[in-house]
């Protein structure tokens, strides 16, 4: 949030008010001090009891004028500052002249006086006198809370006044012998454990009509919000909701809505973050931030005005973000929408008829914030129907395209850059919740005519000094990789009309043309930005060829070079970090959806060495793109060709595939917990495959369509395609193995008959539950039986030595007659619960008996209660 200032006119407004300096911190000159005589005084005992007793008295003649007399002696006796241990009783004595004032109103002024001298030091005499008094001195700070109720204006303002002094805290006129000043910080430590905060919240409901001392406390509470202690207070008193509800409030001061902003950031910075938009996310606050964010919108004129403006804005983007929030239904979503594209898209509205932004930071800022919002509302779908009536992507689109030298705009040329960057990415946001209004304004031609823009040699230099800018200072990288992203996010929405409509635009020829000159021009500088752009070509291109062997043949010989190309890179590069990573995988994928099932692809791909290529990245053994690479092997070596270059690899020292196939085969096997002896053979023969995650894993009852653990392991490591690459090599012949090695081979060429051993025993175990169930739910002494078998083994599992003083509850229901143990109620719809009874009917716990047992079940009567009040019978 911008730091600011109230404007002149609203401090004229506070009564008394002491101006504040506002120069920055100076350095203390030190010096020998030497202290004067007449800048000491001795505080003399003073006998407050007998105060105290005065002011309780009964009016009696002239009683009021010698309470008064002796108020006026205290402020005399206390005016260099209160010692701690009197704090009690002088706010004691506080406390009877303020309940004086409705009947008496000469107390004021002595209440007030004595409200003066707390906003001077409070005195020590000992060091440990701040922790003896704390909780005296916070029960008297919590007092002024408290006296905000007594109806007087005078009184309030000076209270006010009183707290505010705590942050401004000032050295006492003289020293008083044999005390010190508190800590400066005491009095708002104290405050905090007091809950004066707290307190202070509740005192605005009592000035609802009263805008001098609504400002007053206003500004207390802006004080009090800059503690975490103090806003989690003033959170639980639901000061969110009931500040901001009166934003709009008037005042021609201007101070309530800036003070009650600042606010509203200190609770969303210092307190729950989550408790505080909960707080505000109700009709009420959003119909005050929506009229005044409007009219300081359309009206706003000065510097303060437009930071103002700003900063409601923020306040409410950060609402914006829970779905509960009724932004739709309080107009507010439609307003911003108009504000965010009248620039752009002629508006007939009149809150923006005459309407224009200034290329002003604040203007600018406001924009930013604008698109920005758009991208936090289109979140919640219903907003759909507003962006299409707001035109939103037509206005953005206005973005999208070469920045016209010669035409006047009224942004700079930095300004504007980011503007468009931000523009574009925020239609990767809303254009594919809108894809019949892409596609209307013709959002494939403009993205790959700007995409042309940014290859092309014009001379245009970018600043590149933004959040969306980063790395592309003097270059058009920035701008190229925000148009990839937005033409990324519509080709994964897979939708067949925008897809046809960018392939019939020749946009595989053109990405893979910017691929190639991205290639030539990159420097080390532009590495990381580079690297993104490349990531996204390739992903976009996988989703055009992915299924369509036209598009694959279109991909062709040219594409199958940029795929080599990255494959090339050094294999240090993958550890640094600066998104290789991201590039290899995107290249994989390219593989996958642009080559597979293209046989001329494949056929040029296997010719340029690219077999060779794959296992140089497999040899690199690092398991992220183990998994990857084997299937594509797998699918490879679907082609005859591809045998001979698989036998033909060799990597370090003369390592052949199979030798590397077996070698990554023992390391899963390492892995997932297989038992092999010291030689690498078969120790458990019943379970030749079986893995420590799956003996440790629970027997999970599965539906019928749920594929079996046996299966699913195939899909979640190597070995299956492992097993793939080496039958199409048929396990023999294979040269470089080690005797380890043909151990391990001899297992890979089981791997199939272990599996298919492993499923058929889950299907025997299977059968063999569901024989044992028909057994138990047919034969009586087998249900007995199973019945104490399951008893037994409840009470071996349970805990034999009691220890003293324990409660144990019983968990078993006697009578219950299942044999698996009692989770969850079931409750079977196929029998009417007035036949059984209902739940636990015949149990030994049950409410109701059944009528008979065995035989056919009827209706339970309804059992008669004793002393049941008679109905009355109308007449």
């Amino acid at each position: 949030m911008s730091t600011r200032k109230a404007p002149a006119s609203a401090e004229a407004q506070e009564p008394c008010g002491r101006s504040k300096s506002s120069s920055p911190r100076q350095i203390p000159v030190v010096g020998v001090v030497t202290e004067d005589a007449d800048a000491q005084v001795a505080l003399k005992p003073m006998d407050l009891n007998r105060v105290i007793k005065l002011l309780e008295g009964t009016d009696k003649g002239d009683l009021e004028e010698k309470q008064l007399k002796f108020v006026k002696k205290l402020m005399q006796y206390y005016q260099n500052g209160l010692p701690l241990r009197d704090l009690a009783q002088i706010f004691k004595i506080l406390n009877l002249c303020a309940g004086k004032i409705a009947k008496q109103p000469h107390f004021t002024e002595s209440a007030c006086n004595i409200l003066k001298l707390c906003g001077l030091p409070f005195l020590k005499k000992k060091v440990s006198d701040e922790i003896t008094y704390a909780e005296d001195t916070a029960n008297s700070i919590a007092l002024l809370g408290d006296l905000m109720k007594v109806p007087s204006s005078e009184l309030r303002i000076q209270i006010c006044k009183c707290i505010v002094d705590f942050y401004h805290a000032e050295p006492p006129k003289k020293h008083i012998t044999g005390y010190q000043q508190a800590s400066s910080s005491y009095k708002i430590q104290m405050a905090e454990v007091g809950g004066l905060a707290k307190i202070m919240v509740e005192s605005l409901a009592l000035l609802e009509n009263q805008l001098v001392e609504k400002l007053w406390v206003l500004k207390v509470l802006q004080h009090l919000s800059t503690s975490e202690v103090n806003c989690n207070l003033m959170m639980k008193a639901q000061a969110a909701s009931g500040i901001c509800a009166h934003l709009n409030d008037p005042d021609p001061s201007g101070q309530l809505l800036f003070r009650s902003s600042e606010i509203l950031w200190n609770l969303l910075e210092k307190s729950s973050k989550e408790e505080i938009i909960q707080q505000l996310s109700n009709l009420d606050c959003l119909l005050a931030l929506k009229e005044v964010f409007k009219s300081l919108f359309i009206k706003g004129l000065s510097h303060y005005d437009r930071q103002l403006r700003n900063d409601i804005l923020v306040i409410t983007t950060i609402i914006a973000q829970t779905p509960e929030a009724p932004m739709i239904e309080c107009g507010f979503t439609r307003d911003l929408i108009l504000f965010a594209t009248f620039n752009e898209v002629k508006s007939q509205n009149p809150l923006v008829k005459g309407l224009k932004l200034s290329n002003s930071h604040e203007d600018f800022e406001l924009k930013k914030l604008l698109f920005n919002v758009i991208v936090i509302l289109c979140k919640d779908l219903p907003t759909v129907q507003l962006l299409i009536d707001g035109k939103v992507v037509l206005a953005l689109f206005t973005y999208v395209k070469k920045p016209e030298k010669h035409k006047i705009i009224e942004w700079s040329p930095a300004q504007y850059e980011e503007l468009q960057l931000h523009a574009i990415a925020t239609l990767s946001s809303v254009a594919p919740l809108l894809i019949e209004e892409y596609m209307l304004c013709q959002g494939n031609a403009r993205i790959l005519a700007f995409l042309n823009w940014c290859e092309s040699e014009d001379s245009f230099f970018t600043h590149g000094n933004s959040f969306h800018g980063a790395g592309g200072r003097g270059n058009k990288f920035a701008h190229m990789r925000y148009a990839l992203r937005l033409l990324r996010a519509m080709v994964y929405l897979e939708d067949e009309t925008v897809n046809t409509d960018l392939c019939e635009k020749g946009t595989i020829q053109e990405l893979i043309g910017i691929f190639k000159n991205i290639i030539s021009k990159s420097n080390d500088k532009e590495e990381a930005i580079v690297l993104e752009i490349q990531s996204d070509i390739l992903l976009i291109l996988s989703e055009l060829c992915e299924h369509n062997v036209p598009r694959k043949e279109i991909f062709g010989t040219e594409g199958v070079d940029i795929i080599l190309h990255v494959m090339k890179t050094d294999p240090k590069e993958f550890q640094s970090g600066f998104g290789y990573n991201v590039l290899l995988f995107s290249t994989l994928d390219s593989i996958w959806c642009c080559i597979l099932g293209c046989y001329p692809s494949e056929d040029y791909f296997l010719e340029k060495e690219g077999i060779f290529l794959l296992l140089d990245l497999l040899a690199l053994d690092q398991k992220k793109f183990c998994n990857l690479i084997l299937g594509i092997m797998v699918e490879f070596c679907d082609n005859p060709k591809t045998s001979a270059h698989v036998s033909a690899w060799r990597g370090k020292k003369n390592q052949t595939t199979a030798s590397l196939l077996i070698k990554l085969w023992r390391k899963e096997e390492k892995e997932l917990g297989v038992k092999r002896d010291k030689n690498g053979k078969i120790m458990d023969t019943k379970k030749p495959l079986m893995t420590s995650i799956q003996e440790e894993q629970t027997i999970m009852p599965l539906p019928v369509n749920c594929p079996t653990v046996a299966v699913m392991d195939v899909a979640e490591n190597i070995r299956a395609k492992i097993y793939a690459v080496l039958g199409k090599l048929d396990f023999e012949n294979l040269p470089g193995l080690s005797t380890e090695d043909f151990v391990t081979l001899c297992i890979i060429h089981r791997y199939l008959d272990f599996k298919i051993q492993a499923t058929h025993k889950q299907r025997e175990l299977a059968n063999k539950s569901w024989q044992n169930f028909l057994a138990r739910t047919s034969n009586t002494k087998t249900l007995k039986k199973a019945k104490r078998l399951q008893e037994k083994a409840i009470e071996s599992s349970r805990y034999n030595e009691q220890p003293p003083n324990a409660i144990f509850h019983q968990t078993t229901i006697k009578g219950l007659n299942t044999t698996v143990p009692s989770g969850p109620v079931v409750i079977l719809e196929s029998t009417p619960a007035r036949l059984i009874g209902g739940p636990l009917a015949d149990t030994d716990i049950a409410l109701k008996r059944l009528s008979i047992r065995g035989g056919a079940l009827q209706k339970v009567k309804a059992v008669k209660t004793l002393y049941e009040p008679k109905k009355s019978v109308p007449t």
